[in-house]
């Protein structure tokens, strides 16, 4: 991030951050969430906005109304902002945005005001230097190779009633010569299974975040998956994977120590039956959140089994570099999904990538199921070098990530 040289002397005073600016706007769901608009002290200007989620982890950073999350940040945190810290040091805007809180979890003046006033700083300050966002982030440091994204085509759990019982049904075109290829094989796959629902009879509407969430058994889902997946490959001329958010916090009943689903109960140990089962069924690629977000043995277990298959925790580590040390310890999982609005902060997010990395767990950088056209995700994965970026198939909020790595690619 530009906490680095180039930040230094004469660069570090014009994007002395002036003014800070909070207002509500809509999200996805069309629930109000927080906007933030930051101006320098020459001009630069940057606006970013809050997304939120529906299967929110335990161990999350706390959003707050947005209304008294603006209200605290406007008493606490403004203060120790404008006039203060310079935008293109992204780790005294955040520490501030921190010392202001004065918690561990953003309680006081929200993670969705803390994390929409953090990227919009880096915004700002990427318009002062006249380069895109993902080169302010990411410098000399920044990898070649662009993201693959994973597209959410099936799904139900918590973004979804009465659908599936596994909350998303991911396909990942790792073949893709481009982004571009890969985005629009993703929204290929999706149009294939809405013809399929639509040529079997099965009626289905969308979920959260635009996947189709038809009345149908996880074991269906697969099957339409896969037959949609195979399809496009055959026309594409690339190999498309299979993956899974399971989300299975949301399935787990801690009192009776059982996962829940709609046919049948399941014993931890059974659950990693399960899971490992499946990922050798289909092939799956990656695994989101197969156990519950405190089962790091359950997760070390399924870990040990299923070789090269991504086992990432979303729950489990919550963007937040002290869960990760401890999953690195127990050997839980070898990816992790990576959401500022989880952490608060995009410095809590680059931490996070930057330990999982040293230990060789894969970041997955992610949206929420909640969004806004907002794209800075898109830019913090090209910045990191983050193999993966989970943003959906379709939907303007989705596809406003889709189409500026698409842009990334071109111009970079």
């Amino acid at each position: 991030m530009c906490s680095r040289s180039r930040c230094a002397g004469g660069e570090r005073s014009v994007t002395l951050i002036t003014g800070v600016g909070l207002r509500q706007v809509l999200d996805s769901r069309g629930d109000p969430t927080v906007e933030a608009e930051v101006r320098t002290e020459s001009g630069g200007f940057g606006r970013a906005a809050a997304p939120s989620g529906a299967s929110t982890g335990e161990h999350e950073a706390i959003e707050l109304p947005p209304g008294e999350a603006i209200a605290a940040a406007r008493e606490r945190a403004l203060p120790r902002v404008e006039g203060q810290v310079y935008a293109g040091d992204q780790r005294s805007v955040d520490r501030a945005l921190g010392q202001a809180d004065g918690t561990e979890n953003f309680s006081e003046i929200g993670a969705n005001s803390a994390v929409a006033i953090s990227m919009a700083a880096a915004k700002a300050a990427s318009d002062v230097l006249g380069a895109p966002l993902y080169q302010h982030l990411g410098g000399a440091f920044r990898g070649d190779t662009f993201p693959t994204p994973l597209g959410n085509v099936v799904g139900g759990g918590e973004h979804a009633a009465d659908a599936t019982d596994i909350q998303e049904f991911l396909v990942a075109p790792v073949g893709a010569p481009s982004v571009a290829d890969a985005v629009f094989a993703n929204a290929a796959v999706h149009g294939e299974v809405g013809d399929l629902l639509a040529e079997e009879g099965i009626p289905a509407g969308k979920g959260d975040e635009g996947a189709w969430a038809p009345s149908v058994s996880d074991s269906e889902a697969f099957d339409l998956v896969s037959r949609a997946a195979e399809t496009v490959a055959d026309d594409v001329g690339f190999r498309i994977d299979l993956g899974v958010d399971v989300a299975a916090s949301e399935l787990y009943d801690p009192e009776a120590g059982v996962y829940r689903y709609s046919d049948t109960e399941r014993t931890p140990a059974e659950q990693v039956e399960y899971m490992a089962g499946l990922i050798e069924e289909h092939g799956l690629l990656y695994v989101e959140d197969p156990l519950d977000e405190d089962d790091f043995e359950g997760f070390a277990d399924l870990t040990a089994r299923v070789g090269e298959t991504l086992v990432c925790g979303d729950d489990l580590f919550a963007t937040s570099v002290e869960r990760l040390e401890r999953g690195i310890d127990e050997g839980a999982a070898n990816s992790i999904l990576v959401k500022p609005n989880q952490t608060g902060t995009l410095t809590g997010a680059f931490d996070a990538i930057e330990r999982g990395r040293r230990a060789g767990y894969e970041p997955v950088v992610s949206h929420r199921s909640g969004e806004t056209e907002d794209t800075t995700i898109a830019h913090l994965a090209v910045a990191t070098d983050a193999p993966y970026i989970k943003t959906g198939a379709v939907g303007g909020e989705r596809t406003a990530k889709l189409n500026e790595l698409i842009r990334i690619e071109e111009n970079a």
